[in-house]
């Protein structure tokens, strides 16, 4: 028994310290921001449009994973194929690439060249445009969905699929009606991942777009030109708006989604 308080005892410091070191700095910003700095900053012309865009890129890059992502997930979950590990391997590698690095290769890959001119002709540009900050988003981000989608479709039993087909279902409605449904958890797990890790893309977003600003490129630019009393309402506004939002999908997806 004394044993278990003890190794209790330790984890629980441990963990605290973690916690702490996790809590206290959001804790600060908003006691030393106050509740109403924060609020006159969110109603601020240029704050309002800048998260507005934060999170509706953001939410747009999140849905063109989902629509691409969500059928490579299920490909590498289901079927042995060659390369399978390597292109696992590959998916992960946006995540560890520095930031400002991913600009400069979404730049070099999708703005010069033949790329960038077949993607002109389609009207879509990377300098300074929503497209080139979606790209930004989605090419850091991807990964928690994909991962996030793989892992929920291993969870589901490939006899749930097996029976839908023998009772003559295809495999779309299969899909659909059996396999993604029991994965469903996961991959709202992992969207709000990606949604949480692209509301948060600076390094990417400030080589290609700088204007119109997302909020960590505002909070940036006012840190940098007139100081932290300047920016942190802002942080702590975006944060606020952030935690809101997540902990709001979070709780119906645990509630609903499994």
């Amino acid at each position: 028994m004394r044993n278990d308080r003890f190794f209790l005892g330790i984890f629980l410091l441990l963990a605290s310290v973690i916690v702490l070191f996790l809590m206290v700095p959001l804790g600060k910003l908003f006691i030393s921001t106050g509740l109403l700095s924060i609020t006159r900053t969110l109603v601020e012309p240029e704050v309002a449009e800048s998260i507005g865009l934060t999170l509706r890129t953001a939410l747009w890059a999140v849905l063109f994973v989902a629509v691409t992502g969500i059928p490579l997930a299920y490909l590498i979950a289901r079927y042995s194929f060659r390369g399978k590990s390597l292109l696992e391997a590959l998916l992960d590698i946006p995540v560890m690439v520095p930031h400002t690095a991913a600009g400069i290769a979404l730049l070099v890959a999708f703005n010069d060249g033949y790329v960038g001119r077949v993607l002109s002709a389609l009207g879509l540009e990377m300098i300074d445009t929503t497209t080139g900050i979606m790209a930004a988003m989605m090419f850091l981000s991807a990964p928690f969905l994909i991962n996030g989608a793989k892992e929920g479709f291993k969870k589901v039993d490939v006899r749930y699929e097996k029976i839908a087909r023998t009772l003559g279902a295809g495999p779309m409605r299969t899909f659909f009606s059996v396999s993604l449904p029991n994965a469903r958890g996961e991959i709202i797990n992992g969207a709000l991942m990606m949604w949480s890790r692209a509301l948060g893309e600076f390094g990417a977003v400030v080589i290609i777009a700088y204007h119109p600003m997302v909020a960590p490129v505002l909070i940036y630019d006012r840190f940098n030109n007139y100081g932290l009393s300047y920016s942190a309402p802002v942080a702590a506004a975006m944060i606020l708006v952030s935690v809101i939002l997540f902990l709001t999908v979070r709780l119906v997806n645990n509630r609903y989604g499994r």
